[in-house]
C-alpha cells in the first residue's frame, strides 16, 4: 500500500518558529517532524510515499529528496491553491489510483501500530477508517461515537462543551479505498471532516473508527510544542532518539557523534538528548532539555526545560527556563530567557540582556546589552488557549485586557476585514471601558479601516445599526456584568449578529500570527461620529410596534434601568405612549455597571417593594447592556426564568399570528403544551447566543430562560427595550396581567444543580454517558445530553467556560424531579472516581 502524508499546512499556530520553516521541517528532538512519521511508516511497511506540498515546498523537498536515504520512495504534489484536506488528496489522484491507502499528517507526533488499523480496516471491509483516540479536552478536534462493530455514528468538527458528546476524536491518520476519491471533487474545496465523512454517513458507507493504542499529539501550537518535547524526554513515545543512550544513574542521557562534555561540576539530570558535534563546557547544568547539533554552550550556563535547535551559542552565565531557542542564535553572558519565551532564527541577545515570560522575537531580531524585553508580541497561555470565548474577548482590565492588547486586536480585526471597511464601535460609560474602546479604534485605523464610533449606547442599538447600515462588522466594549474586574470585547457580524466561529478563529489566527497587514502612512483609516443612530432606532421601533395597543392598556408599569445606557433613550420611548412609567436609576453610574448576585438580589426585592405598594401591572429589570428583562407581576412576584419564558411565550400565542417559535433544549416542556392549543410549531435549539441569532430567520419568536428574547422581525438579537413594548402591546391585545396569564401555564416542577468536574474530565464523562444510554428509546444531543422519560426529562450539559456540569429535570411531581438528579448525579460522581 502506499501512504500520503499531508504536508502543505502553513503552521500559522506555531509562529515565529514557522516563519521561515514549513510546519514539517520544525524539529522534533532534533529530527523534522516529518521524519518522524516517515520512519512510522517505513516500520509498518509503507515504502511508498506521495506527500502533498503547498507551502514553502522547496524546504521539505531538498531535505527528503527522493526518500533513498530513507530508504522508501517518495514522489511529490504540489497544489496551485489551498482544496482543503480531501481536495488536496484528489490531486495526487492519478498516483494512488486503484489502490487502498494511508493518509497521515506530516506534523504530528505518534507511535500508533498502523499495521493494526490496516487489519481492522481488512476486517470490516470499511471504505473508510478513521485511526481514533481519546483525549481530556476534545474541542480542537472533530469528536466520533461508533458502535460495537467500529462503525461510526455521529461525527462532529471541532464542537462547543455544549455540543461534546464524547471524548474519542480523529486523529486525522485515514485508510481508504480507491473508490472514496469518486466523493471528492477535483479542484474544489473539499474537507475530510466538514463535507466527505458526513456525506458518507449520509449515504451509509461504510465508515468505521479504529480506537489506536498509543501515542499521539497534535502539534499544532507551541504549547504542544513543547509539551510534546517532554513528553519524548519523560518516554512517553515509543520513538528512535539519534545519539548513543548513556544510562547514568537513573538519568537518559543521549549523545551524538562526535560531541564533547567537560564533565568537570557539569550537571546532566532528568532526560538529555545532545545532539551532534555540540560542545558542552564546565559547569554547565542542564535539566530535561533537547540541544541541536553544533550547538555551544558555554561555562555556568543553566538550561532547564528548554528546546534548542541546531547552532546555537550560549554564552557564559546565562540562564535559559522553559523557553525555546531556533537556530543560528547567539545568547551573550549574563542572559535571562524566561518561562515560554520562544527566540526565533538568527536571533542575538546582547550581555545581560533579559527576556521576560511569554515573549517572542522573531528571525534575525536583535536585543541590545542590558535590555530587558518585556512587552509580548504574543501574548501569553491564557490567550493562546482561551483567547475567544465564543464572539468575545473577556481578560482583566488593563492587566490583560490593556490598550497594547486592544490595539493589536483591533489591527488584527481590521487586517481580517480588509483595508476600506467601515467597523461599527461603541461601549458603556466606565472608564476602563473608554480607554480599551480608543485602543480597539487605534488599532481598527492603523489597518486601514474606517471606524464609526457610537460612544455609550446600549448594545441593541449598536446590532439594529449593522443591521441596516454600511458597516462590515461592529464591536462593543463593556466592563463585565458579573466581575468588576474583567473587561468584555464583543464581536458582531455585519447582520448585528455575534461574529460566527469561522471568521472568530481567522480573526484568531491572526492575531497570533501578529504578522499581519498595516495600512501605508496615507491609507490609514478614517474616524467619524455618526448622528441620528438613536432616532433611527426609534423609528424602527416605532414603526414595529402597535402603538395603540399599548395606549389602550393604561398600564401602570415599574422599571428599574440598573444604571445603563438604556436611561437616556427609552424613557422618551416610553413617554410616546402615554403610560404612567415610574422610573428607578434612570441614569447613568459607572461603578454599578456590574452587579454582585447580593445586589442583584437587593434591586429584585426594591422592585418587587415598588411595584406592590404603587399597585402597579408589572415591572422590569434591565440589565446594564440593555439586552435581558427580568420580570414581575402585579402583585410584585419576583418571576423566575422558567415562568417568564413561559409568560412571554403565552402573550405571543395569543397575541400574534406567529406560526413557529424556538426555545432551548433546557426550556420547560410547557411551552410545546400551551403551543398545541394555538397550532403553533415548536422548535428546540442549543443554549448558547449564536444559536438563537442562528434560528431568528426560521421563526417568528425566540425565548430564552435567562431574560433574552429575539423577535427577528425587528432584529435578530436580544432586545430588552423591544421586549418591553412587545410585552405592553401583547398585554393591551389579550386584556390580561400576567397574574390571569400564570394560570394558563401547566404545573411543572424544574430543578438545577451544578456538579463539580474537571475539565480534563469533561469529554471522558460525556462519552461515558452517550454509552450509557446508548439504547435510550428517545435521546437529545442538541446541546449536551437530555433523555426524556414520556413527559419527564433530564438533562446534562457541561459549562463551557467553568470546572462544572449543569444538571436539570423536570416532572409533575417534584419528587421524581429530584430522584432524576439524584440517579444522574450519582452516576456522574462514580465514573468520577473511577477515573481519577
Amino acid at each position: 500500500m502506499k501512504a500520503v502524508i499531508m504536508a502543505g499546512g502553513l503552521g500559522t499556530r506555531l509562529r515565529p518558529l514557522t516563519s521561515s520553516l514549513p510546519k514539517p521541517m520544525i524539529p522534533m528532538v532534533n529530527r523534522p517532524m516529518m521524519e518522524h512519521i516517515l520512519l512510522l511508516l517505513k516500520q509498518h511497511g509503507f515504502t511508498k510515499i506521495i506527500c502533498l506540498l503547498y507551502h514553502q515546498s522547496e524546504a521539505i523537498k531538498n531535505y527528503f529528496q527522493n526518500g533513498s536515504k530513507f530508504a522508501v520512495e517518495i514522489q511529490y504534489v504540489e497544489a496551485e491553491a489551498d482544496y482543503g484536506t480531501a481536495g488536496a488528496v484528489k490531486n495526487a489522484e492519478e498516483l494512488i489510483k486503484g489502490e487502498r491507502f494511508l493518509i497521515i499528517s506530516g506534523d504530528v507526533l505518534t507511535d500508533f501500530n498502523l499495521s493494526e488499523i490496516v487489519r481492522f480496516h481488512i476486517q470490516k471491509k470499511a471504505q473508510a477508517t478513521m485511526a481514533l483516540t481519546r483525549v481530556r479536552n476534545p474541542l480542537d478536534y472533530g469528536i466520533v461515537i461508533t458502535d460495537e462493530e467500529g462503525r461510526i455514528v455521529r461525527f462532529l468538527e471541532k464542537p462547543t462543551w455544549g455540543e461534546v458528546f464524547s471524548d474519542t476524536i480523529n486523529t486525522g491518520i485515514y485508510l481508504l479505498e480507491p473508490e472514496v476519491l469518486e466523493l471528492i471533487p477535483l479542484q474544489k474545496e473539499f474537507d475530510f471532516s466538514k463535507n466527505l465523512y458526513p456525506l458518507m454517513l449520509k449515504r451509509n458507507d461504510p465508515l468505521y473508527g479504529f480506537i489506536a493504542e498509543g501515542y499521539w499529539r497534535d502539534v499544532g501550537n507551541i504549547e504542544e510544542y513543547r509539551r510534546a518535547h517532554q513528553d519524548v524526554l519523560h518516554g512517553d513515545v515509543t520513538m528512535k532518539i539519534q545519539g548513543t543512550r548513556l544510562n547514568l544513574i537513573g538519568k537518559d542521557i543521549w549523545v551524538g557523534d562526535n560531541s564533547r562534555i567537560d564533565a568537570k561540576h557539569t550537571q546532566l539530570k532528568g532526560a538529555v538528548v545532545i545532539g551532534k558535534r555540540c560542545r558542552i563546557k564546565e559547569s554547565v547544568r542542564i535539566y530535561n532539555s533537547v540541544i541541536g547539533d553544533d550547538s555551544i554552550i558555554e561555562e555556568d550556563v543553566v538550561i532547564r526545560n528548554s528546546i534548542l535547535w541546531n547552532n546555537v551559542r550560549v554564552s557564559r552565565d546565562s540562564e535559559i527556563i522553559e523557553a525555546i531557542v531556533a537556530d543560528h542564535c547567539e545568547i551573550g553572558e549574563k542572559v535571562i530567557v524566561q518561562e515560554n519565551a520562544v527566540i526565533s532564527s538568527e536571533c542575538r541577545l546582547g550581555a545581560k540582556s533579559e527576556v521576560k515570560s511569554n515573549v517572542k522575537l522573531w528571525p534575525g531580531k536583535s536585543v541590545e546589552e542590558g535590555a530587558v524585553l518585556s512587552t509580548s508580541l504574543v501574548w501569553g497561555d491564557r490567550w493562546l488557549k482561551e483567547f475567544f470565548s465564543d464572539a468575545r474577548v473577556t481578560g482583566l482590565a488593563n492587566i490583560e485586557v490593556t490598550p497594547e492588547f486592544a490595539a493589536k486586536l483591533g489591527a488584527a480585526f481590521g487586517a481580517y476585514l480588509g483595508k476600506g471597511s467601515y467597523v461599527l464601535t461603541s461601549r458603556d460609560s466606565h472608564p476602563s471601558s473608554r480607554m480599551v474602546n480608543r485602543a480597539l479604534i487605534c488599532g481598527l485605523l492603523s489597518a486601514g479601516v474606517n471606524v464609526e464610533d457610537l460612544r455609550s449606547l446600549p448594545i441593541p442599538l449598536v446590532r439594529y445599526q449593522l443591521k441596516s447600515g454600511k458597516e462590515k462588522a461592529g464591536l462593543h466594549t463593556r466592563k463585565s456584568p458579573f466581575d468588576e474586574k474583567l473587561t468584555d470585547i464583543l464581536f458582531f457580524d455585519t447582520d448585528g449578529k455575534d461574529l460566527p466561529p469561522a471568521k472568530v478563529k481567522s480573526v484568531e489566527r491572526l492575531f497570533l500570527r501578529e504578522d499581519f497587514h498595516r495600512a501605508a502612512h496615507n491609507e490609514t483609516g478614517n474616524l467619524d461620529f455618526p448622528v441620528r443612530i438613536v432616532e433611527s432606532y426609534k423609528e424602527g421601533l416605532f414603526h414595529h410596534i402597535d402603538a395603540e395597543a399599548i395606549r389602550q392598556s393604561h398600564l401602570k408599569v415599574i422599571i428599574d434601568y440598573a444604571y445603563g445606557s438604556a436611561s437616556e433613550i427609552f424613557p422618551a420611548i416610553l413617554g410616546a405612549f402615554g403610560l404612567e412609567v415610574i422610573a428607578l436609576n434612570a441614569f447613568i453610574d459607572p461603578s454599578k455597571l456590574t452587579k454582585t448576585k447580593e445586589d442583584f438580589d437587593n434591586s429584585l426585592k426594591q422592585l418587587s417593594n415598588i411595584v406592590h405598594s404603587l399597585k402597579a401591572q408589572i415591572g422590569f429589570l434591565f440589565d446594564t447592556g440593555a439586552e435581558k428583562i427580568f420580570l414581575l407581576n402585579e402583585r410584585g412576584e419576583i418571576l423566575d426564568g422558567d415562568l417568564t419564558l413561559a409568560l412571554v411565550t403565552l402573550l405571543v400565542l395569543k397575541g400574534t399570528n406567529i406560526k413557529k417559535i424556538a426555545v432551548p433544549v433546557n426550556a420547560s416542556r410547557t411551552i410545546e403544551e400551551m403551543a398545541e392549543r394555538y397550532g403553533v410549531q415548536v422548535k428546540r435549539i442549543g443554549t448558547d447566543t449564536r444559536s438563537m441569532m442562528d434560528v431568528s430567520s426560521e421563526v417568528g419568536f425566540v425565548g430564552t430562560k435567562n431574560g433574552g428574547f429575539i423577535f427577528p422581525e425587528f432584529q435578530p438579537a436580544f432586545d430588552a427595550m423591544l421586549t418591553v413594548c412587545k410585552i405592553l402591546e401583547l398585554m393591551g391585545k389579550c386584556e390580561e396581567t400576567l397574574g390571569d396569564l400564570q394560570k394558563e401555564v401547566p404545573k411543572t416542577f424544574i430543578l438545577r444543580q451544578n456538579l463539580p468536574c474537571p475539565m480534563t474530565l469533561k469529554g471522558t464523562i460525556l462519552r461515558r454517558l452517550i454509552e450509557e444510554t446508548k439504547t435510550f428509546p428517545y435521546r437529545e444531543l442538541i446541546d449536551g445530553v437530555k433523555l426524556h422519560f414520556d413527559r419527564d426529562w433530564i438533562q446534562i450539559i457541561p459549562d463551557s467556560t467553568r470546572s462544572f456540569f449543569h444538571i436539570n429535570a423536570e416532572s409533575a411531581k417534584r419528587e421524581k424531579a429530584e430522584a432524576l438528579i439524584e440517579e444522574y448525579k450519582s452516576k456522574i460522581e462514580q465514573w468520577l472516581k473511577e477515573e481519577e
